[in-house]
C-alpha cells in the first residue's frame, strides 16, 4: 500500500512502516496532483489544505482507496462524490482539541486585560501616553469566577469546559445531542477527579453567560445574529475559532458599536482568506488568522491519529 504525503511526522511514518506501507513524501502540486496519482498508484493519500480533491480526480485515479484530511475541515475534499464512488474519507477527530481549547483562553485572557489594543498602541504611543494607556486599559476583569458558555459540548468544547474549570470558572454547555458529559481533570502529579456537567438551554446559557465561545462546526447557517445577541447580558464576550460563517459578522459589530457585546475573539471568518475591512480595524476585536488547530503538539497527534486510521482501514 502506497501512502502520499507531503510532510509527515517520524512517530507517524513509524506506525505505516511498521505495517508495511509505503511512504511517499512528495510535495506536489494541484496541477499535477491526477497523474502523480495515476503513475505511482497511490492508494491513500493525506491532503494538506493547499490541495483539493475533486470529482475529477476521485473519478480518473482509480487506485486512491482513502483520502485523509490533515486538516480540520473537509472543505477541499468531495467527500461525497469520495464515498459514492467508494472511497473512503478519514480526518482527525481528536488530535487538534486542546491546541483549539488553547486559543479560545489566548483571546479570552488577552480580551480580558486589554492586550489585544494595549499590544497595539504601545509601540505607537507607549513612550509618551504610557499614563493615558495605564489609565485606559486599568479595568480589566478576571476570569475566575465568571460563567463561560459553550455552545457545542463534543470534544473540543470539554476541552474547553477542562481549562475553565481549572480556571475557577462555571461552565454552561449546550448542546443539541449531549446532555452531559464527564470533564476528567488529569494533573501533573498524576491525580485525577472528574467532574460531570449538564448541558443547559441556549437561552439560559444566553441569558447568564459572561463570555460565550462556539464550537459547534456543523451548522451552515448563523448560529449568532443580532436575535441571539439581544438574548445575552450586555457586556458578554464573544470567542470563535470554530467556523467562519457561523456568527453574522455585521450584526457582531454593531452590538459591539452600541455596547451590547464589550469585545469579540475571532480565528475564522465569514470572507476568509480576506475579512471585512471593519473585523480588521476594529478595536474590539482579537483577532488571528485561523490558527487554532495548528500547533507543534497537534500537527504531531493529527499525523498520528491518521496514520493508525490508515492502518485499520487498510491493512491486511
Amino acid at each position: 500500500m502506497k501512502v502520499l504525503v507531503s510532510n509527515l511526522s517520524d512517530s507517524a511514518k513509524l506506525i505505516l512502516n511498521n505495517k508495511n506501507f509505503e511512504i511517499l513524501e512528495v510535495k506536489v502540486a494541484q496541477n499535477q496532483l491526477e497523474n502523480y496519482i495515476t503513475n505511482n498508484a497511490i492508494d491513500a493519500i493525506i491532503v494538506e489544505e493547499s490541495l483539493e480533491i475533486h470529482e475529477e480526480i476521485i473519478e480518473n485515479c482509480t487506485s486512491l482507496k482513502l483520502i485523509a484530511s490533515a486538516s480540520y475541515s473537509t472543505d477541499n475534499i468531495d467527500v461525497d462524490y469520495a464515498l459514492n464512488n467508494g472511497l473512503q474519507v478519514i480526518k482527525a477527530n481528536n488530535a487538534t482539541a486542546n491546541a483549539q481549547a488553547e486559543l479560545v483562553f489566548a483571546h479570552l485572557f488577552g480580551l480580558a486585560r486589554f492586550l489585544h489594543q494595549s499590544n497595539r498602541e504601545m509601540p505607537l504611543e507607549g513612550d509618551f501616553r504610557f499614563k493615558d494607556l495605564q489609565k485606559a486599559f486599568v479595568k480589566g476583569v478576571e476570569l475566575r469566577n465568571k460563567k463561560l458558555g459553550i455552545i457545542g459540548f463534543d470534544l473540543i468544547g470539554q476541552q474547553v469546559a477542562k481549562i475553565a474549570i481549572g480556571l475557577g470558572m462555571e461552565v454552561l454547555a449546550f448542546d443539541h445531542q449531549i446532555t452531559d458529559a464527564p470533564i476528567e481533570l488529569e494533573f501533573f502529579n498524576g491525580q485525577q477527579t472528574t467532574i460531570i456537567i449538564e448541558t443547559s438551554p441556549i437561552e439560559t446559557l444566553f441569558s447568564e453567560a459572561d463570555f460565550i465561545t462556539l464550537h459547534n462546526t456543523n451548522s451552515e447557517e448563523y448560529m449568532i445574529t443580532a436575535s441571539e445577541i439581544e438574548k445575552m447580558k450586555t457586556g458578554v464576550g464573544i470567542i470563535n475559532v470554530a467556523k467562519g460563517g457561523i456568527i453574522n459578522e455585521v450584526d457582531l459589530v454593531n452590538a459591539i458599536e452600541r455596547g451590547k457585546v464589550q469585545f469579540a475573539g475571532l480565528d475564522v471568518f465569514e470572507n476568509a482568506p480576506k475579512p471585512a475591512i471593519q473585523i480588521l480595524m476594529n478595536p474590539e476585536l482579537s483577532l488571528s488568522p485561523t490558527i487554532a488547530s495548528s500547533t507543534i503538539e497537534s500537527k504531531e497527534n493529527i499525523d498520528k491519529e491518521l496514520a493508525h486510521k490508515i492502518v485499520q482501514l487498510l491493512g491486511e
